[in-house]
């Protein structure tokens, strides 16, 4: 009866449970968008088991923890099972997003590339972008004076390698993205069209860094522990909680993902300045973040979405 054989692991069975969820996403009786919110879905998902349960068997490595489970396995045998499994799981949803975004765009939903912009489309994203994304950037430059800044749990970065010719100063930049602005720009028009933040951010760099030439740049999303113990003894359960949820922004990284066009060396550089483990590095040939693609979801596309169901 106490076999491990007759166990499975917990961990690797949400995930299991998750790979379900995206499913639906490839369910080809559910309409587009609907189908589009199970991927996010599913995105969101693996985001809070990263926050939550593999911060926690991280840390019980951290402790020197060799305690096997009842299915046999121990911390680090369980972290190195859920890394190869939610690879593999986070290239499923990168296929299928860029399966949904071509069958969406078959129906008129479209989220362009820059080069596919209109003349008038970009003289309105350039005044947006002065008007409403500038003012809320960041722009850094990192260098012995200046060290790598915090990039906060869930947070999104550009991250660039930047030359000056009258100078010859070379420069790495890193470009926070404000979590608060839409990452899918919507363009004026009846027929919904919508552009990348990062995309738009990367247009009009040239106002972020003035006589800075773009030589390389990539995005990159991070992770952090986010878990939170609770002391049963604690005097004042309010201030607890308060206190917890304050660390929880600024927990250790668990998470470091990287789109995988970015220069090798700029994302060496992240790597080295994040304090992360090479297991905990991912690459993706992708969107990082898909939680957000929700924001595709329109109400005026209601042919694209499930029926209310009346009775």
């Amino acid at each position: 009866m106490d076999s491990p054989d007759r166990f499975i692991n917990r961990e690797l069975s949400w995930l299991a449970f998750n790979e379900r969820v995206l499913e639906e996403a490839e369910n080809a009786n559910h309409p587009l968008l609907e189908r589009l919110r199970f991927l996010s879905i599913s995105a969101s998902n693996l985001d809070e088991f990263y926050m939550v349960r593999v911060a926690g068997l991280k840390g019980q490595v951290d402790a020197g923890v060799t305690t096997h489970s009842q299915e046999g396995l121990s911390p680090s045998e369980q972290l190195a099972a859920i890394n190869a499994r939610a690879g593999a799981l986070m290239g499923e949803q990168q296929r299928i997003w860029r399966t949904l975004v071509g069958q969406l765009r078959d129906c008129d939903l479209t989220v362009v590339e820059p080069d596919e912009l209109t003349d008038e489309e970009r003289a309105w994203l350039e005044e947006r972008f002065m008007s409403t994304i500038f003012p809320v950037l960041t722009p850094l430059a990192v260098d012995p004076a200046h060290p790598f800044p915090f990039i906060p749990n869930l947070g999104l970065a550009l991250a660039m390698d930047l030359f000056r010719a009258s100078d010859n100063r070379e420069m790495i930049g890193l470009l926070p993205l404000p979590g608060q602005i839409e990452r899918f720009i919507r363009l004026p028009g009846t027929a919904p069209r919508f552009i990348l933040l990062e995309r738009c951010v990367t247009m009009f760099m040239g106002h972020v860094f003035p006589a800075f030439e773009l030589r390389g740049h990539g995005t990159f999303r991070v992770i952090r522990d986010s878990d939170i113990e609770v002391l049963e003894e604690a005097e004042d359960l309010v201030r607890l909680f308060e206190s917890a949820l304050k660390r929880r922004r600024r927990g250790s990284v668990i998470r470091l993902t990287f789109v995988s066009d970015m220069p090798e060396s700029l994302r060496k550089f992240v790597v080295g300045q994040s304090d992360v483990d090479d297991q905990d590095v991912f690459l993706l040939e992708g969107l990082p973040g898909l939680d957000r693609t929700k924001e595709l979801i329109i109400d005026e596309r209601g042919d694209l979405l499930f029926q209310p169901f009346n009775i």
